[in-house]
């Protein structure tokens, strides 16, 4: 491909990415789990038209995420990442774009570049999370995508930091607790809460052999968070502009036992490996909740206006990083 052919599929690249939403809502990888299906079995599983169904599937097989043969399609290696039911699934970060707002918001970038302002809210008059609440489908497809994501650096959090001198942990903003039961399944001696919005909070663990040692308390962690020796902020902080986020800084803080850590699990900029995921996340902040992917150094800073010391920064292998942090 030459640089002009490059840049053109470049330009062009939101076409692929309303495609696999459309599969993503549809759940054509779902119904090609058990084999090979007819086009019209696929329209009649999904509740598509035959013929515009067939038209994205054209597309998609072009870009490798379906194979067709003899009229009847299955799933690549990338198709299977867009089912339901595997490890990591790919399918709710597609369905986020089938909310309007979304892609609207992103039409708004050149707003937010020329002014600093947050696209969504300065195009539709509320934030992002205030527009999730009113729509119940789009909230939950959210919370679906938070876990799933989760699911593919939980493990590595868990066995890279060491957990054995705390007995209470809490996952702040933790959703579904997905992070919270990976640290609870290598420590066996930990006790956890998984923390969040009563929108947004697990009522139980996915594992109910951790129910004895797991809880979920709804609450805001602007206001006020439970005491424990570790508090686990795991992609928080980058929604956040930075006087917020030394809001929430300081609530975890006032609870935090002594002797505690704060470890915020985010992804650093500047750091070699992730480059690219790293500035369109960050630009993906901009454009929705308002806040920043940072460096080591500007989250050092936030750390001090909160009265805290990052300790050390921990490497994953993963996109994220862990950040210990301690009262000063």
């Amino acid at each position: 491909m030459d640089d002009g052919a490059r840049l053109q599929a470049m330009v062009t690249g939101f076409r692929l990415s309303a495609a696999l939403g459309v599969a993503a809502e549809l759940g054509v990888s779902d119904e090609l789990a058990a084999g090979p299906r007819t086009l019209d079995e696929l329209a009649g599983a999904v509740g598509a038209d035959e013929e515009t169904l067939g038209r994205l599937l054209r597309a998609l097989v072009a870009a490798g995420v379906y194979d067709e043969e003899d009229g009847r399609y299955r799933n690549t290696a990338l198709g299977e990442g867009l089912r339901s039911d595997v490890p990591g699934s790919l399918r709710p970060l597609a369905r986020t774009l089938q909310d309007p707002a979304l892609w609207a918001a992103w039409g708004h970038l050149a707003h937010s570049v020329r002014t600093g302002e947050t696209a969504f809210e300065a195009l539709h008059g509320v934030d992002v999370w205030t527009h999730r609440q009113r729509l119940p489908k789009h909230n939950q497809i959210f919370n679906d995508n938070m876990a799933a994501l989760t699911t593919t650096i939980a493990r590595a959090v868990a066995t890279t930091y060491d957990f054995g001198k705390v007995h209470t942990v809490i996952d702040v903003g933790g959703g579904r607790g997905v992070l919270l039961e990976a640290v609870l399944k290598e420590y066996e001696h930990l006790e956890g809460i998984v923390f969040d919005l009563p929108q947004a909070v697990a009522e139980a663990p996915g594992d109910p052999a951790l129910r004895e040692r797991w809880t979920a308390v709804a609450g805001s962690f602007f206001e006020q968070v439970p005491p424990a020796d570790a508090y686990l902020l795991k992609s928080i902080l980058h929604d956040w502009p930075d006087d917020r986020c030394v809001d929430i800084l300081r609530t975890c803080a006032a609870s935090l036992n002594p002797g505690g850590v704060v470890l915020v699990v985010e992804t650093v900029l500047d750091r070699p490996g992730h480059e690219l995921g790293a500035a369109f996340s960050d630009l993906n902040m901009l454009v929705l909740p308002g806040g920043r992917e940072r460096t080591e150094q500007q989250f050092a800073d936030l750390f001090t206006a909160a009265d805290l010391h990052l300790n050390r920064l921990v490497d994953t292998t993963t996109r994220m990083s862990i950040l210990e942090v301690t009262k000063t």
